[in-house]
């Protein structure tokens, strides 16, 4: 399990890092004056860039391959090998999460509530769970909601309370309930 995690973390900052690189298309690059020190600078940063797509590509296949063709996760719409891969090897034991709030929880999804009396605050999100399946499953929200029929019933029920990122961390908590019911009592997904 450690392994996959580690794993998921090298995807992660890999891909950080591969955007924080840039677009080697841009015009500014053609304005450039390039010296032979320039153009050794540039050989060696595409050399690394190359590497580092490659060693992404590597890991993303191996995060893929841990996941069986036939498990229950892949029946949810939007979610694919590598996202269920990254979450299998994050969570390990889905048995330890009886019920759906601990395993949001966990991910960091979690409501945080102030109560005073009468009154009831809501202050957002905990964010006390595992940061990288808290982005996952924002990523994932925000990405597919359309492609799962639960999610889109949902988006389109809470458009008008919610909107931007309150809304698809919503839709992100409630993806990760669906993640958990599905795992947990290892049944295929079934649009409700």
């Amino acid at each position: 399990m450690k392994n996959k995690i580690i794993l998921y973390i090298i995807y992660t900052e890999l891909t950080k890092l591969l955007s924080t690189l840039g677009d080697f298309t841009q015009e500014e690059l053609y304005n450039l004056e390039y010296t032979p020190l320039v153009l050794e600078e540039i050989k060696i940063l595409a050399k690394n860039l190359l590497e580092i797509q490659e060693r992404l590509k590597e890991v993303r296949r191996m995060i893929e391959e841990q996941v069986p063709q036939d498990h229950v996760l892949l029946t949810i719409p939007g979610v694919g090998r590598l996202a269920a891969g990254i979450i299998i090897g994050i969570v390990g034991d889905i048995k330890r999460f009886p019920r759906p709030e601990s395993f949001v929880a966990y991910c960091g999804l979690d409501p945080v509530v102030e109560r005073s009396g009468k009154a009831v605050i809501s202050k957002g999100i905990s964010k006390r769970g595992n940061k990288y399946l808290r982005s996952l499953f924002y990523f994932l929200a925000e990405m597919n909601y359309s492609k799962n029929p639960t999610l889109l019933k949902f988006y389109e029920s809470h458009r008008d309370r919610l909107q931007g990122k309150k809304l698809y961390t919503a839709l992100a908590r409630k993806l990760a309930r669906i993640v958990w019911s599905v795992w947990y009592n290892n049944r295929p997904y079934e649009p409700k």
